[in-house]
């Protein structure tokens, strides 16, 4: 059996093009490779476009929270520092994770573009794929498949104070340091 596909790109209908152009080129640290003809594509990497967008010469609405759609897409990263300093450069430009899980398999960032999608960004907490198998796999996932939702800044302030990530990325730290939201994340 060959290689697998490999993702290549997402594609977004909006009605709100260059407020999303702009959010994900922050998001993703991007670019623009093309825009033109209610078009655009962005890319952060090797491929020639990661994400585009298209703008139909008709008024769109935001997606409906009640609506049937794709509800995210991931972006991993290689170490908790590396999430958290592009937490941190997001932030700067007004971009807050609308929710933080700690899922036990990942430490994850959720947020929320501006038409309503999401979009994570992660570290995966086992060194390999047996590994995160096995955990959800077992009771804690099983007992729970999404987990508490944590203070990023509490996370931030520790990992800056040298707690050891491995102690960062349990339920357990994130229970104790959980995130003040008034929206039902288990319903977005």
């Amino acid at each position: 059996m060959g290689a697998g596909p490999k993702f290549a790109h997402a594609v977004f209908q909006t009605g709100q093009l260059e407020k999303m152009k702009q959010w994900y080129m922050a998001l993703l640290d991007g670019h623009v490779v093309y825009e033109g003809h209610n078009l655009c594509f962005i890319t952060h990497d090797e491929e020639h476009h990661r994400v585009a967008f298209v703008q139909p010469p008709v008024p769109l609405e935001r997606k409906a929270p009640n609506a049937a759609w794709m509800h995210h897409v991931a972006y991993t990263f290689a170490s908790l520092e590396e999430l958290f300093e592009r937490y941190v450069e997001l932030k700067e430009k007004g971009i807050e994770p609308a929710m933080p899980i700690q899922h036990g398999v990942t430490t994850s960032l959720y947020y929320e573009d501006p038409d309503g999608n999401y979009v994570e960004l992660q570290i995966d907490n086992f060194s390999t794929p047996d590994q995160a198998t096995a955990y959800m796999e077992g009771p804690e996932f099983d007992g729970d498949a999404i987990g508490p939702p944590f203070s990023p800044e509490a996370l931030l302030a520790s990992l800056r104070a040298g707690v050891p990530g491995a102690e960062l990325t349990t339920r357990a730290w994130a229970a104790d340091h959980p995130f003040e939201s008034d929206r039902d994340w288990r319903k977005a």
